[in-house]
């Protein structure tokens, strides 16, 4: 019993990727259709909307330059690998999204590096 509810709470706590993925394998490997899987795994997960999924993918996204514009234009021709001219254009188009889809750590080094710089940065 005890490994039934283990796999409950496995099931429960799945991703959406996850999901569609387990849905994927056990149409292709065991012929069970997709619908009656992702049913039998959402209906699960509804009931525990209170566990909300934790993000993990960030935008980095430039709000303005700041007063030290120069320093932030070069700094995101480096982190972007930007040509000088399309790094100057995102800084001078802000609020432009510098980076998509980073992990936590990668986007808090990116504010953090920002803003050193003195750019107004916010991370979605």
């Amino acid at each position: 019993m005890a490994d039934l509810k283990q796999l409950a709470e496995q099931l429960v706590n799945l991703t959406v990727k996850e999901v569609k993925e387990l849905a994927d394998i056990l149409k292709d490997e065991y012929g069970i259709e997709p619908a009656a899987a992702a049913v039998a795994v959402a209906a699960p997960a509804e009931g525990g909307a209170a566990a909300a999924e934790e993000k993990t993918s960030f935008d980095v996204i430039l709000k303005e330059a700041g007063g030290q514009k120069l320093a932030v234009v070069k700094l995101v021709k480096d982190l972007a690998g930007l040509g000088l001219k399309e790094a100057k254009d995102l800084v001078d188009g802000a609020p432009k999204e510098l980076k998509t889809g980073v992990s936590k750590d990668e986007a808090e080094a990116l504010k953090k590096q920002l803003e050193e710089a003195g750019a107004v940065v916010e991370v979605k």
